[in-house]
């Protein structure tokens, strides 16, 4: 890995981005059927919403606005976890794709809750 690849990987707004960006393109690339509409569409909101609400914990007023912004980072997090075990479930020709943002949105969920726990612990 050079060092601009180890640098983006933990610049944390670039990487819930990438993560949003990445879950796009995985979700276009899904066959469209009445099952997995609302479950992409479902996805799409919580992967994106990761990144716009790590940008408002950037901007955050207070430290309590910028736990309760990483909370829902968090928590969203985990929904896309869910989401794409539910698309590889319904897709099994997705599931190694999905396996993969799987595995970043568990990395992203442990950051922000050592993110969280760490402020919290601070004075």
């Amino acid at each position: 890995m050079t060092n601009c690849k180890q640098k983006q990987k933990f610049d944390l707004k670039e990487r819930t981005a990438q993560f949003s960006e990445d879950v796009i393109d995985f979700s276009k690339s899904v066959k469209e059927s009445t099952i997995n509409r609302p479950i992409i569409s479902q996805l799409i909101r919580a992967a994106t919403s990761i990144g716009a609400n790590y940008c408002e914990a950037d901007c955050a007023e207070s430290k309590k606005d910028f736990e309760h912004k990483l909370s829902i980072c968090k928590k969203e997090s985990k929904e896309s976890k869910y989401w794409l075990r539910m698309i590889a479930k319904s897709h099994p020709e997705t599931k190694d794709r999905a396996r993969d943002l799987w595995k970043e949105a568990v990395e992203l969920n442990l950051i922000f809750s050592a993110i969280i726990n760490k402020s919290k612990k601070k004075v």
